[in-house]
């Protein structure tokens, strides 16, 4: 069966053509810039007639007024209790409580309110959730991290801008372990860096105070002596530390497969000198996200902007259950000077110069 189609365009009765939509707003551009109709008219080849009727048409729709839902006095309601639910709410629990607070409309209707409120709900916690890749500045992050395999601990840091990859073994990762190993790291980068960003680690966190941690008196003091600003990740947010956390995983899959515990269980020498030969090899290959060799990219771009290490070697203690001296000296240590521990604990670096000036003769 064949169907013809006409090829003329729509008249009206009178046989004139239907204007289009372009038609149409071309008429009332033309009218906002003349003021009459006449005008108008001469302008668009239409009657005055046609243009009286598309601007009479347009007034009365800017007029128009929208109709108000039967469910807008409730939505409130409905947006308090998607956001306290976390978007989990049903519509047929909560009809019940609208009818209550004066919802007269049917369930349908009430349906499509929550169903709208649920989809900007979802709608903010995905803008708010967004997250775009970090842009680091040089000389400003050290991202630390632990993890652990076979028994094996694994200290992990990330200086954040030349990608220079530190890592270490312990057999632990109690706050002495973890300072030593961070002090270590800044030697092996000449430089200290201004932020240390670190997991809620509990060897580091003192406690938890409106959802801020506050770190330990001990590692306030190895923040202060080494002058950089010790910063946590929010609870529950593993992404703002990917950057690490993508290093142990690497240090686990290709260096820590191919480790052997002895005999006696794990050697530390063995598996740190190990490190230190893999550490050599990733930071001299160029990085794939930086296309650069973090090792000269640390040397040309970044040391220059690492504060400079203290002279004096502060040693890590946590007061109970650790030897102490008798009474606080300063003691050689390679070519900076090391303050040993008093009886009532962690001591503040000396200033004075090691070995000590022989006294003046008079």
């Amino acid at each position: 069966m064949t169907v013809a189609v006409s090829s003329q365009s729509p008249t009206t009765a009178q046989g004139a053509p239907l204007l289009s939509a372009r038609n149409k707003l071309n008429v009332i551009t033309a009218y906002r810039e003349v003021g009459t109709y006449r005008g108008a008219a001469e302008i668009c080849s239409v009657t005055h007639k046609t243009v009286k009727r598309i601007i009479e048409a347009d007034t009365a729709a800017q007029d128009r007024v929208a109709r108000r839902r039967n469910y807008e006095s409730v939505r409130a309601l409905v947006v308090a209790k998607v956001e306290g639910t976390r978007g989990k709410i049903s519509a047929k629990r909560l009809l019940p409580e609208a009818v209550a607070s004066g919802y007269a409309g049917s369930a349908r209707n009430f349906r499509r309110l929550v169903a709208q409120e649920k989809t900007r709900y979802r709608q903010r916690q995905a803008i708010a959730g967004s997250r775009r890749p970090a842009v680091w500045s040089p000389g400003e992050h050290l991202v630390i991290d632990w993890g652990v395999q076979d028994g094996l601990h694994v200290f992990c840091a990330v200086l954040a801008y030349s990608r220079v990859r530190f890592v270490r073994f312990a057999d632990n990762e109690r706050a002495q372990t973890t300072l030593a190993m961070l002090a270590e790291c800044f030697q092996s980068l000449g430089g200290v860096a201004k932020v240390v960003l670190a997991d809620r680690m509990g060897c580091l966190k003192g406690g938890v105070v409106a959802d801020v941690v506050v770190p330990t008196p001990d590692y306030v003091r190895f923040a202060t002596h080494y002058r950089f600003r010790p910063d946590f990740c929010h609870a529950r947010d593993p992404e703002s530390k990917g950057i690490v956390e993508n290093l142990v995983g690497y240090a686990k899959r290709d260096l820590m497969i191919g480790l052997e515990p002895g005999p006696g269980g794990w050697d530390l020498d063995v598996v740190n000198a190990a490190a230190v030969i893999w550490c050599e090899e990733v930071n001299n290959a160029s990085h794939s996200e930086i296309a650069a060799v973090p090792t000269q990219r640390l040397t040309d771009v970044e040391r220059p902007l690492l504060a400079p290490l203290p002279s004096l070697l502060q040693r890590a203690c946590s007061g109970a259950g650790v030897s102490s001296a008798k009474s606080t000296s300063c003691r050689a240590c390679g070519s900076g000077r090391l303050a040993t521990r008093s009886r009532s604990g962690c001591s503040a670096p000396r200033s004075r110069s090691w070995p000590p000036r022989p006294a003046s003769q008079s």
